[in-house]
């Protein structure tokens, strides 16, 4: 057949002309470029540039052009890691009184988390199976922040007048509370056991036997050390997969005559009980501390026991907390790991705390300053470092949640910006 040469001309046109429109259409809603990339989980250390679309990880590579995505936001001199997730915070909001007898002291979930690079919080049993339809509800439901959470063995949590009904053993309740996990198995992690001051573990093996019946991990807040064996605890009754927090409590019995960790916990660790710190207002010293990192007995996980007490004192905040664990030592990778792949994996989402193509886009932009810092325990003591984790953006589901420096923004002059209010 006979073609002449204006309609083979027309015809090349209309098929290169959608590519050449694709090629000027951005590809990505969002590229972090010129950022250096730590995501332990994926084995990624080094300078790349990521690109968000639709609220995940689009691509990961050397050079993305400016011109792929409808935003590009220079990132040089910063680090890039998976958002933060930390696996021990208190942010049910209750009406009464809670278990420290003073008022309440959990804080609105995204309020410290959003500032501090934090896009994954998980409540350390704040509420028990009684209460936790009225958390979710009024707390979880509201949060930009993703809040998932350990249920009390306690029926009614932490939140109660006193201490006292954390002791109530018959408000240890295994059918009902498995009941209410299976009513909401996309948020319940595990099974929390908090303050048990009686010279038994009656709190810690109901916790184990919920996890049993449910197939979930235990964190134990150990609680008091005067009457019970620490050692009996983490050697035959925590399984592998369970969390003990506050690990650099006074006066737990970490070390040895030699001053090195103690073979018990050398041996729970080769058997999975992990180990997190649950930094809080009473529960992290250097004493414990820097000896068991010094010989190579680092935390799991990084975790701040997050209430009013703890964030306006000496805790502050996640960023500060890994900060202290990388001035005794532990290397930046392995800080962000045991604040990011390790927590995530711990509490059954280790989809969480990686950069992956196809990952949900949750990602912290950190800056890691260089000068003369010092951090300080809770009974008074101080170390010094060189470094200092501060927080730059923080990015939840691809949406920029947190911008320090307005990289984000524009130049108001001469621009036309529509005024929003959340």
């Amino acid at each position: 057949m006979k073609r002449n040469f204006p309609t083979l001309l027309l015809a090349a046109v209309a098929l290169l002309l959608p590519i050449r429109l694709c090629a000027q259409t951005p590809q990505y809603d969002l590229v972090l470029r010129n950022g250096h990339v730590i995501d332990p989980k994926n084995n990624v250390d080094g300078n790349f540039d990521v690109a968000i679309l639709g609220g995940k990880i689009a691509a990961i590579a050397p050079t993305i052009p400016a011109s792929a995505a409808k935003k590009s936001v220079d990132i040089s001199g910063l680090y890039l890691t998976p958002g933060l997730v930390d696996i021990h915070v208190h942010v049910f909001i209750g009406l009464r009184h809670n278990a420290w007898g003073n008022g309440d002291l959990a804080l609105p979930p995204d309020a410290i988390a959003i500032p501090n690079g934090v896009t994954t919080e998980v409540d350390a049993g704040s509420s028990g199976w009684r209460d936790f339809p009225e958390f979710r509800h009024r707390v979880i439901h509201n949060a930009r922040t993703r809040v998932l959470a350990f249920i009390n063995i306690v029926g009614s949590g932490m939140v109660n007048s006193d201490d006292v009904a954390e002791q109530n053993e018959h408000d240890m309740d295994v059918d009902a509370l498995t009941k209410m996990v299976e009513q909401n198995k996309d948020i319940i992690v595990g099974i929390k056991t908090a303050h048990w001051e009686q010279p038994n573990f009656i709190s810690v093996k109901k916790a184990v036997e919920a996890g049993n019946r449910n197939h979930l991990p235990v964190m134990v807040d150990f609680g008091w050390f005067n009457n019970k064996s620490y050692e009996e605890m983490v050697s035959t009754i925590l399984r592998p997969g369970d969390i003990s927090t506050h690990v650099f409590r006074m006066p737990a019995p970490l070390l040895g005559a030699d001053g090195k960790p103690a073979p018990f916990m050398v041996e729970a660790r080769k058997r999975g009980v992990k180990f997190d710190v649950g930094h809080g207002g009473g529960s992290f010293t250097f004493k414990l501390a820097s000896p068991m990192i010094e010989n190579g007995f680092y935390p799991d996980s990084i975790s701040t026991d997050a209430h009013i007490d703890s964030v306006t004192g000496v805790m502050m905040n996640l960023p500060n907390v890994m900060s202290k664990i990388l001035a005794l030592g532990v290397p930046l990778k392995e800080v962000i790991r045991e604040s990011t792949t390790n927590a995530a994996t711990e509490v059954g989402h280790p989809e969480l705390g990686q950069i992956a193509v196809g990952s949900v886009a949750d990602i912290a932009v950190l800056r890691v300053a260089e000068g003369h810092f010092g951090y300080a325990d809770l009974a008074g003591g101080r170390v010094d470092g060189s470094e200092r984790i501060t927080p730059e953006m923080t990015i939840r589901a691809g949406k920029v949640e947190f911008d320090l420096n307005a990289r984000t923004a524009v130049p108001w002059k001469g621009a036309n910006l529509k005024y929003a209010v959340r």
